[in-house]
């Protein structure tokens, strides 16, 4: 069983890497396409992954419902950027007291991963019921608790609102030519009055 387990596993991630090597490739971010969780080949999260597998979900809830965390998720999210946990640090705004930790911005071309990471993740798990809104809907469930700063949650919404309602095609384009490789993307008028929608 362990040896299929390792087998599997090491073809769920090795096909989720492929999906968003594919999706950063139509925005134009290859080496983030080619790098992508390269470190869930790593002893430390491979490893847990064999043993907490099950085909329909992560690995890391296995883990976290038998000895209530995750290593292997802990050892993940520091080692890629993609991850809005990567980018949560202390806050030092002394008006906002109930909140020791926050979200800090994360380079567009990171929230851009993060939009095919999620696709990807959809993809792989939910199969043949996968539809371009599934991302947007998989989000929602967990946007209340997601520490995240305010325009990197405007960012990676916007991409995932027009994943759902453009389609995959639309999107990347629209990233590739008018988000990432924009001069000061982030500042132009367009962007926010698409935010403002």
């Amino acid at each position: 069983m362990y040896i299929l387990n390792a087998w599997r596993h090491f073809g769920t991630i090795t096909r989720h890497r492929w999906l968003v090597r594919e999706h950063c490739f139509k925005m134009g971010l290859f080496w983030q396409g080619l790098t992508h969780d390269l470190s869930k080949y790593s002893p430390a999260e491979f490893w847990p992954g064999v043993k907490y597998y099950k085909g329909n979900e992560s690995p890391h809830n296995g883990e976290r419902k038998e000895t209530g965390q995750s290593k292997a998720w802990l050892h993940h999210k520091g080692r890629n950027k993609h991850h809005l946990e990567y980018w949560i640090d202390y806050n030092l705004d002394k008006k906002d007291r109930k909140h020791p930790l926050c979200g800090t911005p994360m380079p567009v071309q990171y929230v851009a991963e993060m939009l095919a990471d999620r696709m990807a993740a959809c993809k792989v798990y939910q199969g043949e019921k996968y539809t371009r809104e599934s991302p947007w809907i998989y989000y929602q469930k967990g946007r209340a608790h997601y520490l995240m700063h305010e325009r990197t949650r405007r960012q990676l919404e916007f991409m995932l609102k027009m994943l759902a309602k453009k389609g995959e095609e639309e999107t990347f384009s629209f990233i590739r030519k008018r988000i990432l490789y924009n001069d000061d993307a982030p500042l132009t008028k367009w962007y926010f009055r698409y935010f403002r929608k």
